[in-house]
């Protein structure tokens, strides 16, 4: 039997299993579908503290992986398939059909953003493609680019890349926002944004360069086609927690992320950290900061069971 199991192997579940190494547990990371998380397919992150030049987004998480490994954590390539919390030790069945069993769990299986699922756009994710403004913004300094959304993130996105690129064109597939009133009003007043209601993606253009160079839209109401020239297109319809194998297990919002007070969750032993958990920031950083958070609170916990 395990002590600590930790789903996920993004920056929340490889900082967690840094943790709960170093604290002797010798924890044991199953990786998942994708090894490494959404951080895979990004190509040059700038943002994470430590790094004075731009690293790759898998080589920062094959770091993290690495100095995990140094202090005792064991991965498994697998991913898990059934989770049953009701029983002690927890049951885990993984996708070769191993059964794990442990004391204490974290669950750092992240979200998966949602894409248009347009032609070539995910072939040009991490060159021109992308779901996070903050992330990559500022490698469009000074270029046109485009948002995709009508909610508050998508306002958001737009407003940031405002103050970084050349224009901005927002695009809407309705002829009014999802958004609260005041986030539209401070988009409309932009002079940098521009908005493009009754409008869908059809084509996310590259012209056999392997980088964006612009958009084929296509006007709702008329069927008429146009062409956009961006060299960055931002997705913001919106982030999928990976919580499908534990629906019912743990106390979950209306979109499926895992309801914690801090990192514990409604069952006792059972730890979320990144962006499973976190509907709102979803940073490498702030999920790497929450995996620290569950390791320590793991460690207490099974502290006060020895006890």
């Amino acid at each position: 039997m395990e002590t600590v199991v930790i789903l996920g192997s993004g920056p929340a579940g490889l900082t967690a299993a840094l943790y709960a190494a170093r604290a002797n547990l010798q924890p044991l990371v199953v990786e998942g579908l994708q090894p490494g998380g959404q951080l895979t397919t990004t190509t040059d992150v700038e943002n994470y503290p430590g790094f004075e030049a731009a690293v790759t987004g898998p080589e920062l998480v094959a770091r993290m992986h690495r100095q995990a490994e140094r202090f005792g954590a064991r991965f498994n390539g697998n991913e898990v398939t059934t989770v049953d919390l009701k029983q002690r030790p927890f049951r885990l069945v993984l996708s070769d059909a191993s059964v794990v069993e442990t004391r204490s769990l974290v669950v750092a299986t992240g979200a998966t953003a949602q894409y248009l699922g347009v032609k070539s756009e995910q072939a040009l994710i991490g060159r021109g493609v992308s779901a996070c403004a903050t992330c990559d913004g500022a490698f469009y300094r000074n270029q046109p680019v485009a948002v995709v959304g009508g909610g508050d993130t998508a306002m958001e996105e737009a407003m940031f890349l405002s103050r970084l690129c050349s224009t901005v064109t927002l695009i809407h597939r309705r002829d009014a926002f999802r958004a609260s009133k005041i986030m539209g009003e401070r988009v409309r007043a932009n002079p940098k944004i521009e908005i493009r209601w009754n409008s869908v993606v059809e084509e996310v253009l590259d012209a056999a360069k392997g980088i964006v160079t612009g958009l084929r839209l296509r006007q709702v109401q008329t069927g008429e086609l146009s062409e956009l020239a961006v060299t960055g297109l931002f997705v913001a319809i919106g982030h999928i927690p990976n919580t499908g194998m534990l629906k019912g297990q743990l106390d979950m919002d209306a979109k499926g992320f895992i309801v914690a007070d801090h990192t514990r969750t409604t069952v006792e032993g059972v730890f979320a950290a990144g962006d499973v958990q976190d509907p709102l920031y979803k940073q490498a950083v702030t999920a790497a900061g929450s995996g620290c958070m569950a390791a320590l609170e793991l460690e207490r916990y099974l502290q006060t069971q020895e006890g």
